[in-house]
């Protein structure tokens, strides 16, 4: 799963990203609500219409570049625990392949890695890295798109069963089991978004 240079859009990368976001705004904080502050939704729509209002300026840029443009964007207008861990991802992306264009699996893993740094967390943990692990050993193993989205989706559901360790819905203990994490969720969406405009 990794973008051909010659037919890749991301100008589409952030349509796609956005109109993910917007359609399932209210599911996630609905999930967020469960055992958040129940913006998890809200916060992510304002971030990536930020992204969205700007992407005459982030579509012109190189890929690397425009990544990073993404998470400075996310970071200044997602909010909460969110906005640093979504936007330390894009811009950890956009760094790495800066570094070594072209080696987009291992770009994913370093950005994954700095995720976790940021927040202090680890896989197992009922977080958004429940999803993004598995979906950066699926891209390393390089499975095809259909395969790393099945994957992503299925870690996503199977936080429903996880006692949350870190961040907000960690107060709750054990009443945290039987709800999927919203950021486990909200990652599985935006991989998908990203599968479906990779040619």
């Amino acid at each position: 799963m990794t973008p051909d240079t010659d037919t890749f859009s991301i100008r589409t990368l952030i349509e796609a990203l956005s109109a993910t976001v917007t359609a399932h705004a209210e599911e996630l904080s609905a999930l967020d609500s469960a055992i958040g502050d129940g913006d998890h939704g809200v916060n992510m729509k304002r971030g990536f219409d930020a992204v969205a209002a700007d992407a005459d300026a982030i579509s012109a840029k190189p890929l690397a570049d425009a990544l990073k443009a993404i998470g400075t964007k996310l970071v200044m207008t997602v909010g909460g625990a969110s906005g640093p861990l979504y936007g330390t991802l894009f811009l950890a992306l956009g760094k790495e392949l800066a570094t070594s264009p072209g080696d987009y699996s291992g770009a994913l893993r370093k950005a994954v890695d700095a995720v976790a740094s940021r927040g202090k967390s680890e896989i197992g943990q009922k977080t958004m890295l429940d999803v993004l692990y598995p979906v950066a050993d699926a891209v390393g193993a390089a499975q095809p798109k259909a395969a790393i989205v099945a994957v992503a989706h299925a870690a996503a559901e199977a936080t429903r069963d996880k006692r949350a360790i870190r961040g907000r819905a960690s107060f709750l203990g054990e009443r945290s089991i039987g709800h999927i994490d919203p950021g486990a969720r909200s990652s599985a969406l935006l991989v998908e978004a990203v599968a479906g405009v990779l040619p």
